[in-house]
This record gives structure tokens, sequence and C-alpha cells, in this order.
């Protein structure tokens, strides 16, 4: 029953993006069949295409229809940007770029967030600790795009150690792909590693006060088993919380790093669709936006319980 609320859940907010997506899109002033034939078709001729397109019925009908045409696996075609290319293609080959970016920026602020927050936790006032809280306020408050510049001017350009931008298909190169997307990822971790790393060093802060914990150092258990065995193990459940919180933003938020490195990623197909008034990828590929945020955060639900048993009793 408690997996069946979660999935009428996904269901029911993916109905309700659609809707609102829909609606937003048709108060956006600028008529798309204009964009089409140009400011200096005749009238008629506006009319017609916009017959042709079905942006002469009523919203509520387009909606359904559009609908409909989802529940088939069908989002219709894309009317300007990529013309005469379905919108499937389109959100086909964007989402192997923001995905792969979003997971790759996942690892390698965990890789360097759950390491000093552990270490800092453990020398706890310590001028080691203090070093490691200055670096993520520094993380933190530095801006992505303003990094993601920097990171291209001094590894790729003058160094060449990654491409300075864009990205070859999996399916043609996946050395490059994987090449193109290491810097930034790496941009997109920082400011995450940050966040996670006073995260992790509360957590541990917290598990390391226990009664538990002081009952195993008074065994004579080590430092370093407390630490990494039983601390940590018990610090789980925050961190993966606030790591999947991260994720999902990462999912929705990777625009602005697609932009500076000129990949083809989800954020971008929506900005440059939104830009250019092309309804039905906007549509689909918000919609498959929020799907994939939806699928991660069921993911994680299940995934809890399993990190703490406890959860189970709850749930």
């Amino acid at each position: 029953m408690y997996w069946l609320k979660k999935l009428l859940g996904v269901f029911a907010t993916l109905l309700l993006v659609s809707m609102l997506t829909f609606t937003a899109l048709y108060l956006i002033p600028g008529d798309p069949a204009v964009l089409i034939l140009g400011t200096e078709a005749e009238h008629q001729d506006i009319e017609l295409v916009r017959s042709q397109l079905g942006l002469d019925r009523p919203v509520a009908v387009q909606y359904l229809s559009w609908l409909a045409g989802v529940l088939k696996g069908d989002f219709g075609n894309s009317i300007t940007f990529s013309k005469g290319y379905s919108v499937s293609q389109l959100v086909g080959s964007a989402i192997p770029v923001t995905v792969p970016l979003a997971v790759a920026a996942m690892i390698l602020s965990l890789l360097l967030a759950v390491p000093l927050g552990m270490l800092a936790a453990s020398r706890k006032g310590s001028r080691l600790d203090s070093l490691i809280l200055t670096l993520s306020q520094t993380g933190l408050s530095v801006p992505a795009f303003w990094l993601g510049i920097l990171a291209i001017q001094f590894f790729a350009v003058r160094l060449g150690w990654f491409p300075p931008g864009s990205m070859p298909k999996w399916s043609d190169d996946p050395a490059g792909a994987a090449s193109s997307l290491l810097l930034p990822a790496l941009v997109l971790a920082l400011p995450r590693a940050a966040i996670l790393t006073r995260i992790v060093r509360t957590a541990m802060l917290e598990t390391l006060g226990e009664e538990y914990i002081r009952t195993a150092r008074g065994k004579g258990v080590s430092e370093w088993s407390i630490v990494t065995r039983h601390a940590l193990r018990n610090a789980l459940v925050s961190i993966s919380t606030v790591a999947g919180i991260q994720l999902i933003q990462l999912l929705a938020g990777a625009i602005v790093i697609e932009q500076v490195f000129s990949l083809p990623g989800l954020g971008r197909l929506i900005l440059s669709s939104v830009l250019l008034r092309d309804l039905p990828v906007v549509q689909g590929a918000v919609f498959a936006g929020a799907a994939l945020i939806l699928a991660v955060n069921f993911l994680l639900d299940s995934v809890y319980p399993l990190i703490d048993p406890r959860i189970r009793g709850v749930a």
C-alpha cells in the first residue's frame, strides 16, 4: 500500500506538472506561427499555419490531445527548433548528456565531501577543521558559471587537459563523451561538495556524541574503527538525504553549466526551445525532466529503508 501511494503520487505530480507547463506556455507572449513565417507574413498565412499546428483549438482540447499522444509515447514534433525532428528524438538525445553529468557530479562531490567531513569531525576545533570549514565556505560563495569559465580557461585552453566544450555522441566516441563531461561535472561537484562537507561534519559530530560511541571507546575500539564503521554508518541517513536532494537539484539545474560548456543537455534544450517558442519541445522536455526527478525521488525512498531498517517500521 505504501509503494502504491508513492506511485500514485508520482503520476499525479506528473499530470500536475504537465498541466502547469501547458498553461504557462499558453500565457507566454508570442505566436509560434509568426516565428515560423516571420513578422511580414500575411494574416491568412499565419492563420493557416496556426490551424495546421492545432493552435486555433481551445487550450483544454490542445492539452488533452497532447496528453493522449504522450500516453502512446508520442510527444509530437518540433515546430521551430530542429524542425522536422520528433520531440522524443530531441529529448532522447539530451538525456544521455544531463543524467551522466548529474550523476558524475554527485559521485565526485561525495568522494570529496565524505572524507573531508569525517576528517573535520574527528579533528573538531583543530586548525585542520578550521581549514576545511573555510574551504567549504569558499566553495559555497563561488558562482558555478564563473568557476566554469575559469576551468575552461585554465584546464582546457591553457593546459589542454580537457575539451573546452561541446560533446560527441556516446555511440560515436564514448571516451570523448566521457572526457567532455569530466570538467563540467567537477565544476558542478565543487559547490555541492562544500555543502555536503558541512552536512557530513554535523552528522558525524552528532553521532560521535552518542552513548554507544563512548561505550565503544571505553572498550578500547580504535578511533578509526569508531569513525568509519560506527559513526559513518549511522550518519548515512542524513548524508544520503541531502545527497539525494542535491542530485535532484543537479538534474533540474545543470542548465548553467550546459550553457557554459556548450553541452547538448536537457536544460539547454529547454532554454533554446523557450526562446524559439517551440511549445511541443518545451512540454516534452519539461515532462521528461519532471519524470527523471520523480524517478530519483522514488528510488531514494526505496533506498532509505536499506540504509536504516528503522524506517521500514515508520513506512
